[in-house]
């Protein structure tokens, strides 16, 4: 038997925050099927006791210690094999950390050193960033263990540890995702693997929290920097790998970088305590071949949607969801979203027509709950619209008619989805998109009442593409084409188009993603060749609408830069130096 190979199990688990029981359930069940397998170590995600992030959670003494009471309970339960398993370590102070525990005990603890303090990250907030990287020794098998942002670092605790021996490196995270995170991760582990001549084996959560979506997809690379084996997205997995480390050693023969980087050239000084594992190496048939379908860009992100609403539902216990359809495209995603994650019998849409919605978006409404198969109700807002014109009528006596007569009607919806969550349970799913988020266009109270925005983090031009490619997964389009070809309008008044109040959709969003998600200034956006007016404008409706967007429901992100966690900027705010 090869001294030098080894197996590894690596966990893509949904963990939530606060169920310390549920997940250490989670986590003993992975580590009794990894045994089973023949594994020899099993590496659970970055914090994947507690749940991520745990946010003001760590603040509570009580949680820190009924997490480390978990931990020792789980420990017990993980013999005839050495388990990696994230929590919250406390001693002086607390650590995002990584128990490494052998034949049913701790033997011993990492504590991560870069702590992100940038997008949707806060650990700097909570943690104190551990001082040394210890190595463990199982047999002929040498291995590192971090977690998550410290292999992001090229002289992070990585090069430490392969200077002490390491030839596998373990990094354990609780990576959210957006569009394009995959290939971002993919090029960084590569060259981390074939720059230190070491086996990368990464594993990653999966599952919503929140508005964030952890997608999974552990991957494991060679001394080469070659991906050889990978989870799916969006999916509990585990994944269980064989490893030949003796290749590492005939890879470092050849390359004397490590023994010059010994001498003090680069990297960071940590030290490395080597803890000694004994090995007891179970017998191991051989593993199934086992193919993994990458998703494409637009796969991904309708994928996350998914995940995100379906998370967000159930783990927060609603018995149901309402969307409120009004015949455009906005509402029929969401819709088919919420039924793809849910169910069918888990969603009810309801048409609230008014003296200005047309005869057709009524009849595509009930084609797409029909082609879905969700509950579909009709609450005309009429009697409540004309109650209203009259209410006010005395006190608007004299004033041109315009938008606050127009927004009667959206609040109107608002209020009647609200009052159904309020007598069913059933959680209000809004239905608009990043486009209108910037732009504020949407009413406070009315389109944007609800408690989960499935579309918040979703351009327009996306929501169109994301529609495209659900309606290519099945033999029949779900989303009438009708729906696709229509011109957007809210059809709060008579002949209304979108394009009344904004500029056309592929002009906006290109100029929304530059000022939104790339900070660039007025000048350096019409330099890329859009319109000095339509510049200002879209500008201005972005920073004018801070406040609308602080009042509204969370939702999935999926670009690399959405609204709320990730971009904070004051409501009060005169600076207009974009």
């Amino acid at each position: 038997m090869n001294p030098r190979a080894v197996r590894i199990a690596l966990s893509q688990m949904d963990a939530t925050v606060g169920d310390l029981a549920g997940n250490a359930a989670k986590i003993v069940d992975a580590v009794d099927r990894a045994r089973s397998l023949g594994a020899e170590i099993v590496i659970f995600p970055e914090l994947a006791l507690t749940g991520y992030p745990p946010e003001d959670l760590l603040l509570k003494p009580r949680f820190i210690a009924d997490n480390l009471d978990h931990l020792a309970q789980l420990a017990r339960r993980c013999t005839g094999i050495t388990a990696v398993v994230g929590f919250v370590d406390a001693r002086t102070d607390i650590y995002n950390a990584a128990a490494v525990i052998h034949d049913g005990a701790i033997a011993g603890i990492y504590h991560k050193r870069f702590l992100p303090n940038y997008g949707v990250f806060d650990e700097d907030r909570y943690f104190r960033a551990g001082d040394e990287a210890p190595i463990f020794s199982l047999g002929d098998v040498t291995f590192g263990v971090n977690v998550c942002e410290d292999v992001w670092y090229p002289t992070g605790p990585a090069v430490a540890q392969v200077r002490a021996g390491a030839e596998l490196i373990v990094n354990l995270n609780a990576s959210p995702y957006h569009q394009g995170k995959k290939q971002l991760r993919e090029a960084m582990l590569a060259t981390r693997a074939a720059d230190n001549a070491a086996v990368m084996a990464y594993t990653n959560m999966v599952g919503g929290q929140d508005e964030l979506v952890f997608d999974g997809n552990a991957m494991v690379f060679d001394e080469q920097g070659r991906v050889i084996a990978e989870g799916p997205q969006f999916e509990e997995d585990l994944l269980v790998v064989d490893l030949d480390l003796g290749a590492v050693f005939r890879r470092r023969l050849h390359d004397p970088r490590r023994r010059k980087e010994r001498l003090g050239a680069g990297g960071e000084s940590l030290p490395t305590p080597l803890i000694v594992l004994p090995r007891s190496r179970p017998g191991a048939r051989p593993l199934p071949c086992r193919e993994v379908r990458r998703l494409d860009s637009v796969a991904e992100v309708y994928t996350a949607l998914v995940v995100g609403t379906r998370d967000y539902v159930r783990k927060n216990g609603f018995r149901g969801t309402l969307v409120g359809l009004s015949g455009g495209i906005d509402s029929s995603l969401v819709a088919t979203i919420a039924a793809d994650a849910l169910g069918a019998d888990n969603v009810v849409g309801v048409s609230m027509p008014s003296r200005y919605s047309s005869p057709g978006s009524k009849d595509d409404a009930r084609t797409l709950v029909d082609n879905l198969g969700v509950q579909y109700w009709t609450i005309p807002i009429e009697p409540a619209h004309e109650a209203m014109a009259g209410m006010l009528a005395e006190r608007f006596a004299g004033q041109p008619p315009g938008l606050a007569e127009e927004n009667v009607q959206t609040r109107l919806r608002g209020v009647i989805l609200m009052t159904i969550s309020n007598k069913f349970g059933w959680l209000v799913l809004a239905t608009g998109n990043k486009s209108e988020m910037a732009t504020g266009y949407a009413t406070l109270y009315g389109d944007m009442a609800g408690g989960f925005a499935v579309l918040k983090d979703v351009p327009k031009t996306l929501v169109y593409e994301l529609a495209r490619w659900r309606n290519a997964q099945g033999e029949c389009p779900v989303i009438p084409l009708v729906i696709l070809d229509k011109e957007p309008s809210a059809e709060l008044r008579p002949h209304q188009r979108d394009v009344d109040s904004l500029p056309p959709y592929p002009i906006l969003d290109p100029i929304l993603q530059a000022y939104v998600e790339e900070d660039r200034s007025l000048e350096e956006i019409v330099a890329l060749g859009f319109d000095d007016s339509t510049v200002r404008r879209t500008i201005q409706l972005v920073d004018r609408s801070e406040y609308k967007r602080r009042q509204a429901a969370p939702g999935v992100k999926i670009t690399p830069r959405a609204f709320g966690r990730d971009r904070r900027l004051p409501i009060t705010n005169r600076y207009r130096g974009a």
